[in-house]
């Protein structure tokens, strides 16, 4: 990977990092009628913990040292709203229309980080946000069964999710990697423990064994993204947001029997398509 440019390799950690949350999201979906919907945020948040302080033990005096310790605390809030509210709409609705409904946040971050973080906003990636967002629409066609109670849920986490990268994306030129893990793993954990420890049902071994699942998918998706977020603009690396939608379409094939129909298609390849455009564009140019 290191001989590639700085952008085609935050493309490449961005997109692995969409993989491995959309694992996440379906372990979840999996774990949450198990145990809980709070028990199994628990469980993301609380191995994540659990991993980073055993990782960096040796150095924990200099990794809790931050610049921005109220900017820290945020991007947590945010983090935990995200994941909250799409762990519930997954537990009501398909992996694939939840995907498809968070999907608008790359538009979010696009238009927040022209806004806020003063990057430039350039033709070729509002082709590719305006292209993925038709995909995305395709996919989730207004009007369908997709509009459900439960679809505000994905929405939310939506917003939660553009303020959590964006957040991210302007503290990781500064912060050790490390340090915005630790932070987003110990609030959650403080909060979420107090929540669901108490009421909490024992674990059997098919739920300790997903519990395990999250916390792996979880602290891998974070240290991708993080790691993206700190090599390339956040708009730059927007549109890869959309390639959730399709890793989420096969999981929930493979793992849930959620069949996508002919216009889930037709939407997963159009966001293909941008996704692969603007990474030609901004590698090749």
């Amino acid at each position: 990977m290191n001989s590639l440019s700085p952008n085609a390799r935050a493309i490449l950690l961005m997109i692995a990092a969409i993989f491995c949350f959309t694992l996440m999201d379906a372990t979840a979906k999996a774990l949450s009628p198990r145990i809980g919907v709070v028990p199994a945020l628990w469980a993301r948040y609380a191995g994540q913990t659990l991993v980073v302080l055993v990782l960096v033990a040796r150095r924990l005096p200099g990794v809790l040292k931050t610049r921005y310790p109220k900017l820290q605390i945020a991007r947590s809030v945010f983090l935990m709203g995200a994941t909250w509210c799409f762990f519930v709409g997954i537990s009501h609705i398909g992996l694939t229309d939840a995907t498809a409904i968070m999907d608008v946040n790359p538009v979010l971050i696009t238009l927040g980080a022209a806004l806020f973080l003063g990057e430039r906003l350039g033709p070729r990636r509002v082709a590719g946000i305006a292209v993925s967002l038709i995909g995305a629409m395709i996919v989730i066609r207004p009007g369908s069964d997709v509009f459900s109670p439960y679809a505000v849920y994905p929405l939310a986490a939506a917003f939660f999710y553009s303020a959590y990268a964006l957040a991210t994306r302007f503290v990781g030129k500064d912060e050790d990697v490390w340090t915005s893990l630790l932070y987003t793993g110990v609030f959650g954990t403080i909060v979420l423990s107090l929540l669901a420890l108490p009421t909490m049902p024992l674990p059997d071994p098919a739920s300790l064994l997903l519990m395990a699942l999250i916390t792996l998918f979880g602290t891998v998706s974070q240290l991708l993204l993080i790691r993206a977020l700190s090599q390339g603009e956040a708009s730059m690396l927007a549109p890869f947001a959309y390639t959730g939608l399709i890793f989420a379409t096969v999981w929930g094939v493979v793992f849930f029997g959620e069949f996508p129909d002919f216009w889930t298609i037709i939407g997963a390849l159009v966001i293909a398509a941008a996704g692969t455009y603007v990474w030609h564009r901004e590698t090749f140019r």
